[in-house]
């Protein structure tokens, strides 16, 4: 059994620790508020995933490193040599002039600050002197998932409210279970090929208006109306960063995750499990 440290506790990081214990590995899960955890095999330390030295302490002798969270990127060839790293992206890198389907082979061309900062973590790890591989996810759905759908409409779904979103409602987008990323994750560090790669998680597809009424219609709710939010209402909301990224639900976004599918087994839940695991605290 292999001995891994997982930086990071949101709902991937917690889900890729439970996958990894359940296989009999030695696990560290680590993170600010990493609190108490059950999980068979699997030992929680709180550490700041900024604090490259303690972050270094932690993964002294481990095998493979995910890197779920922020972590201090500039550090990795001296603070965790020896190890691999299987870092949790996103599609941000690819920015707004990419063609759709996305291809994880596709040069990075950001045109959002996150979408740059994203690319300069990922160049950093390849520049380093460590193995890596980057899982990147479109759109989150899943159990403590964080993401526009849930901050923007899933709210006024459950309160069977008037529901609004961003961008094109009729735009084909992917939507990535958190499950499905641990479990990509997890089977990245058993890649055998090349690394200094990226892999993308599979994914169901759905335009907003259709994952809205899918939800809904899981909720027993009626959807009384949907209509897009304007630029003027999402700056009065505060919601400065949906501005910048609305670039990706103004036409269809698909991901060619064929790759994953065929060098590392995994594919996409349904997009039903996807919808149901969002609503476990309601259903």
């Amino acid at each position: 059994m292999s001995f891994y440290v997982v930086v990071g506790a949101g709902p991937v990081g917690r889900e890729t620790a439970r996958l990894l214990g359940e296989e009999g590995h030695d696990v560290v899960l680590t993170s600010r508020s990493v609190g108490s955890n059950a999980l068979p095999n699997v030992r929680t330390i709180q550490a700041d995933a900024t604090d490259a030295s303690e972050l270094s302490r932690i993964c002294r002798g481990a095998d493979a490193i995910f890197m779920c969270a922020m972590a201090a990127y500039h550090r990795w060839p001296t603070d965790f040599f020896g190890a691999k790293l299987i870092v949790l992206g996103n599609l941000y890198g690819y920015g707004e002039n990419a063609d759709s389907p996305l291809r994880s082979d596709l040069p990075l061309d950001p045109t959002s600050r996150k979408g740059t900062a994203r690319a300069i973590m990922w160049q950093r790890a390849v520049r380093a002197d460590v193995p890596a591989i980057e899982i990147r996810s479109s759109d989150y759905l899943g159990h403590g998932a964080i993401s526009y759908f849930s901050l923007i409409a899933l709210p006024a779904i459950i309160e069977g409210k008037p529901v609004a979103f961003i961008g094109d409602l009729d735009a084909t987008h992917a939507w990535t279970f958190t499950r499905d990323v641990a479990r990509t994750l997890v089977a990245a560090a058993r890649y055998k090929g090349e690394w200094g790669r990226a892999f993308h998680v599979p994914s169901q597809y759905a335009s907003p208006r259709e994952l809205i009424q899918k939800t809904a219609a899981m909720l027993a709710r009626e959807v009384s109306g949907t209509r897009s939010y304007s630029v003027p209402e999402i700056e009065s909301l505060g919601m400065h960063e949906a501005i910048e990224m609305s670039y990706l639900f103004e036409r269809p976004l698909l991901v060619d995750a064929s790759e994953t599918e065929a060098l590392l087994g995994v594919k996409a839940s349904s997009i039903g499990e996807m919808i149901a695991d969002t609503l476990r605290d309601q259903l």
